[in-house]
């Protein structure tokens, strides 16, 4: 399966799969992961036990088409997820970066969502 990929995509699918061999989302402390594609952003909030979305946002909602794939944007998008998760009485979560390296876009999701008050 790796063989055949871009190498720059075969790297981040290794780092995904050592990371997730760690993280794993429990009902008290659910894995929050980050998506990023070419023209849109997501974040998912993941009860791994049940294997249940409990939360998500992206820029593809009718609601965030206006929320651009920038920095500020994955800030927005962060702060958004955040205070969904509050809504529902969610406040530490586990950080799954996706295989992604932490900085840009994925970062700034991150700090978004621990400016509206989520910890992890």
């Amino acid at each position: 399966m790796l063989r055949n990929m871009v190498e720059k995509d075969r790297k981040r699918l290794k780092r995904k799969i050592h990371i997730r061999k760690v993280v794993s989302g429990t009902p008290e402390r659910p894995r929050m992961t980050v998506t990023r594609s070419n023209r849109h952003l997501s974040i998912q909030i993941i009860d791994d036990i049940k294997g249940h979305t409990l939360a998500s946002a992206s820029t593809l909602e009718k609601d965030l088409k206006s929320i651009k794939r920038t920095v500020e944007g994955a800030g927005q998008l962060g702060e958004l997820l955040g205070k969904r998760l509050l809504e529902q009485d969610i406040k530490t979560v586990v950080f799954d970066r996706n295989g992604y390296l932490y900085h840009g876009l994925v970062k700034a999701m991150a700090e978004g969502a621990r400016k509206a008050g989520i910890q992890f």
